[in-house]
């Protein structure tokens, strides 16, 4: 294939990355590659600590597709064997290890979203725990010959658990060197990670310095901030935006981030092109409100075509906007003479995953009846005959009740 000269590759590489270490022998390596005609081999491993993937998964895969795009080798490395060591990284306690069971069932869900992102046909997937469940105990002792406790301890978090007397097991320094035994094995020109994987990256280049391999290089991107503005996306603070979400609430959800996240919302996780970026900066200082329609617009149509989008800012209008019913809401009957709890109403309709959810969202004045907001998890629904009561549960739920 014919690649694009370096400065254009280096422009599409550069958007929203945060650290390329070392950038000048990045552009060697596609020189390199250009002259011979020969792609480059661009790694990145994930653990699968959970089945599902939100936009914040999504930046490292996304910049893994624009290598693919300009005509490199993507390599996703499932880490089979890594999940079942725990990395820490980012947090101040060992992160506690996954059965082989669970790694199986999460790397399953795992590819078949990343696929959303990836190009299927130019993607190769592997397995860590094909090649590292394979060393012995003696190539252990002899991989972790090349790095000092010293090196180890520069580690942010270890250096701040050693600092505050806090407990590291001598398995998490076994974590890095997995993962740079992973860039050894596939003999990687470039690896991808976030800010927190730097360590990680680098500890790659050491050891294959060691195996007398030419070192990769470590190129980092952000970690997405969440639509609470503060945290960085996950499911734990529930501040995400899941890819694989019905696209009413994937529209929705983008319409919450903070003005000030618009930009790098549509730099990190969209496909929009460099130079229609350059346009957005002024264009989202301007008119905030309408950019923002614009992104949530942009980020479903990425996941749901074209048609899931326009239907998705419908359904905005007409709920939110115009704070109607929707036309598709689910018709829920009950029989004339009968009182019922509107938790349970709620519980049975799927409305919510659990009670305890739906007391949070009531006490929160997330649940209403006919525009009328209900607090008392005890309130019941008194049915007539054709009585009808509009429910509305969060921002994005509704259904219809009805006495018959």
């Amino acid at each position: 294939m014919s690649f694009l000269p370096v400065d254009e590759q280096l422009a599409i590489i550069k958007r929203g990355t945060v650290e390329i270490v070392p950038e000048e022998e990045l552009i060697k390596k596609l020189k390199k590659s250009r002259k011979e005609n020969k792609p480059l081999r661009v790694k990145l491993g994930v653990d699968p600590t959970r089945p599902d993937l939100h936009l914040g998964h999504s930046v490292i895969l996304r910049k893994l597709r624009q290598f693919q795009d300009l005509g490199h080798e993507a390599i996703l490395i499932i880490g089979g064997f890594t999940a079942m060591i725990g990395d820490p990284t980012g947090q101040n306690k060992t992160r506690p290890p996954l059965t082989p069971e669970e790694v199986s069932e999460n790397a399953e869900t795992y590819i078949s979203q990343a696929k959303k992102i990836l190009d299927q046909s130019k993607t190769v997937i592997v397995n860590n725990n094909d090649w590292l469940s394979t060393m012995s105990f003696m190539d252990i002792v002899k991989l972790s010959s090349n790095l000092t406790v010293a090196r180890m301890i520069e580690r942010d978090d270890f250096s701040k658990r050693f600092e505050n007397n806090e407990p590291i097991s001598l398995h998490e320094f076994l974590y890095p060197l997995a993962q740079g035994e992973d860039s050894v094995h596939l003999k990687s020109d470039i690896e991808l990670g976030g800010t927190d994987q730097k360590f990680n990256l680098l500890v790659g280049r050491d050891l294959q310095r060691a195996d007398d391999q030419e070192p990769q290089i470590c190129l980092m991107m952000p970690l997405l901030v969440g639509t609470d503005g503060s945290k960085k996306m996950s499911k734990s603070y529930d501040n995400y935006i899941g890819i694989d979400e019905p696209a009413n609430d994937m529209y929705g959800k983008s319409l919450s981030i903070p003005d000030d996240l618009i930009y790098s919302y549509f730099e990190l996780v969209t496909d929009v092109s460099i130079d229609k970026l350059v346009d957005l900066k002024d264009q989202i200082q301007k008119d905030p409100r309408n950019s923002k329609h614009e992104l949530a617009f942009t980020i479903t149509r990425m996941y749901h075509g074209e048609t899931g989008a326009i239907e998705a800012r419908e359904h905005f209008e007409q709920t939110v906007i115009n704070k109607d019913v929707p036309d598709d809401a689910p018709e829920l009957e009950y029989a004339a003479g009968s009182s019922i709890r509107l938790m349970d109403i709620i519980s049975d309709a799927g409305l919510t995953q659990s009670n305890g959810e739906t007391k949070r969202m009531m006490k929160q004045g997330g649940v209403s009846l006919n525009d009328e907001k209900i607090n008392d998890p005890n309130t019941e629904v008194e049915f007539l005959k054709d009585s009808r009561f509009d429910l509305k549960v969060g921002k994005r739920k509704f259904a219809r009740l009805i006495g018959v």
